[in-house]
């Protein structure tokens, strides 16, 4: 899908950082580079998602690097997806022509060509002549690694003593210190092809001729199609549920089967503020629930993928313990994440810390245990029977979760003001030992069903009971105090609660009167419930859909769909969403955020259902 998208004037004119919105994503399920509405990629890390940059100008617009490809004259600038497909469309439109730049990262290919992990900018003059003007600027390793440049007429290879990357194009380029640029005409029906290869070992430097990019576009454009086309789901609101579809699978890590949170690092939840995360790595919840939302449209072989990534990284066995496990890995499976500072960069418009590794993988997160065996039941119900070996690793984490659900942890928000007994980590604690003896009795599996039964119904009544404020007439955050949260939504999604319950309609109330603001949800009020960390946050996006889904079970109908239409208008011009939208409606933190995505599919799809 594509709307306009503001971007007007001249490269190196304007504002020096773009807004997180004005960038679209393209990918090759093994990395991503993010392309502003100007032209510019300014986020790739090569060879894949957590690697160290190559071009970064969005998190520094000095030190951090950028592939700049723009008319060389004044023009308005719209982008769009080529229909049904992760094909990246920038128009350029000037008093003398129209142009466009087709960005894509070629997906099929045997092992070298994967290795080669080929960025493709192909630009078109469709009517009339433009000028156009580029340069490849890139700072390796997040702008500290040095690097040289070596020209070859129509060929640079920009290499460093780790990563080599082979900038080919059929016009000619030139070194400007350690940058390639090219200045060039097209007239209408004219193109130019720029190719970015990682060049080494057996992947030697190779041009990309124009009638090479032509069948690349038309395979890469059909890959897409032909992935998309697997999607079952007919209802209303088609285009932006494909495209969240598109983005989760964008998101996916090939080699492993791993979902990442988002491809991003440090993208503010606040300008100004240091709430700057690094989010290219696999939470075990996310990647859960995402398996959940692609399995909805009819998408296995992800799931599958997935499941291979649990058993072989987060499941108990071949000496792993059972718990408590680890809250998110690397995307090679990896659990040494160390949270660094890069005091060298300044931040997306000056939102320092720019941080790599996440110090949360230390945490103590109980929920995610629901969320992991809730989607290996899904998939056991939906894909393929899981496993007797798979069977006894679910059964090892329900008999961890049966003697350490009651202990406090940093909860679903990763907050960092010390460990707490919330609501919700109770409650997936819950959805874990509940969706097990479904699957022991549904296949007849074998399982201590007499005392996951007593401590499943255990935890119902200390949540009843603990999560429950009189005063409040609502279920709070933790036990202990009357703070609201809006993860509690999640109680009517995962069955916990009938969602016409009168406790739960109560609570529904109380939320929309404390958390929500013109359908935007907030997690939760930082200075009732201290997060241990300073500044504010916008309204949390998955919060918003998951408010749509639980006004859907309650019944009111009329506004969840007032509230889905709503959400719907805060995408940016291709339908993407970053983690948080701000006050002003702008979008915040990482982006694009798979937990956005997912929670659009849902609602999305309980919607249509409930609308008929």
């Amino acid at each position: 899908m594509g709307t306009e998208a503001s971007g007007e004037g001249v490269p190196g004119a304007g504002p020096r950082y773009l807004p997180i919105a004005e960038h679209g994503l393209i990918g090759d399920l093994r990395s991503v580079a993010l392309v502003g509405t100007d032209g510019t990629i300014d986020w790739y890390c090569c060879p894949a998602f957590d690697a160290p940059s190559v071009f970064a100008a969005i998190l520094d617009a000095e030190r951090g690097g950028s592939f700049e490809l723009a008319a060389a004259v004044p023009a308005k600038t719209k982008q769009f997806y080529f229909p049904d497909t992760n094909v990246l469309i920038t128009r350029f439109f000037t008093e003398d022509g129209v142009g466009e730049v087709q960005d894509f990262m070629p997906v099929n290919g045997g092992a070298v060509e994967a290795e080669r992990h080929r960025l493709i900018r192909r630009v078109v003059c469709v009517r009339g002549s433009i000028p156009f003007r580029t340069r490849v600027a890139p700072r390796f390793d997040y702008g500290t690694r040095p690097h040289t440049v070596r020209m070859a007429g129509e060929v640079a290879v920009f290499r460093t003593d780790e990563l080599s990357l082979a900038l080919t194009a059929t016009v000619p380029l030139e070194a400007e210190g350690l940058d390639a640029r090219a200045d060039f005409k097209l007239s209408e029906g004219e193109t130019a092809v720029f190719a970015l290869d990682q060049v080494g070992g057996d992947v030697e430097p190779r041009r990309c001729a124009k009638l090479e990019a032509e069948e690349q576009f038309a395979t890469t454009v059909a890959y897409w199609r032909r992935w998309l086309s697997a999607s079952k789901y007919r209802g209303r609101w088609r285009e932006m549920v494909h495209r969240s579809a598109l983005t989760l699978k964008l998101l996916t890590y090939a080699p492993t089967g791993a979902i990442v949170a988002a491809p991003t690092t440090s993208l503010p939840e606040q300008l100004g503020g240091e709430r700057n995360w690094d989010y290219r790595y696999v939470w075990v919840r996310d990647a859960a629930f995402c398996v959940y939302a692609l399995l909805r449209l009819g998408f296995t072989e992800e799931a599958e993928a997935f499941m291979k990534f649990v058993t072989r990284h987060v499941s108990p066995g071949d000496g792993k313990p059972s718990g408590p496990l680890q809250i998110m890995y690397g995307i090679d499976g990896r659990t040494d994440l160390a949270e660094v500072e890069l005091d060298h960069l300044e931040g997306h418009q000056g939102s320092a810390p720019v941080r790599i590794g996440n110090a949360a993988a230390e945490q103590l997160q109980l929920d995610i245990y629901g969320a992991l065996i809730d989607s290996i039941y899904l998939y056991d119900k939906w894909a393929k029977p899981i496993s007797s070996d798979q069977w006894d690793d679910v059964c090892a984490l329900v008999e961890w979760v049966c003697a350490n659900w009651d202990q406090p942890d940093e909860g679903i928000w990763e907050t960092r003001g010390g460990r707490k007994k919330f609501l919700y980590s109770r409650l997936m604690c819950w959805v874990a030992i509940e969706r097990a003896i479904r699957m022991a009795n549904r296949r007849g599996l074998p399982a201590d069903l007499p005392r996951w039964r007593e401590c499943r119904d255990t935890i119902y009544r200390r949540i009843m009971k603990q999560g429950w404020s009189e005063s409040r007439q609502a279920f709070v955050q933790h036990e202990d105090d009357d703070v609201l949260d809006a993860a509690v939504l999640m109680m009517p999604l995962t069955k916990f609660i009938a969602p016409t319950d009168p406790k739960w309609l109560s609570t529904l109330d109380a939320l929309t009167h404390d958390l929500v603001s013109d359908s935007l949800v907030y997690r939760y009020d930082p200075m009732a419930s201290p997060d241990g960390l300073r500044g504010d946050e916008g309204t949390f996006s998955i919060c918003s859909f998951w408010y749509v889904e639980a006004m859907v079970h309650a019944g009111r109908i009329d506004e969840a769909r007032l509230a889905f239409e709503k959400m719907l208008t805060y995408a940016n011009h291709l339908g993407l969403y970053a983690e948080e939208i701000s006050h002003t409606g702008e979008q915040q933190g990482n982006f694009p955020q798979a937990f956005t995505h997912l929670a659009l599919i849902s609602a999305a799809f309980n919607l249509d259902k409930a609308l008929g």
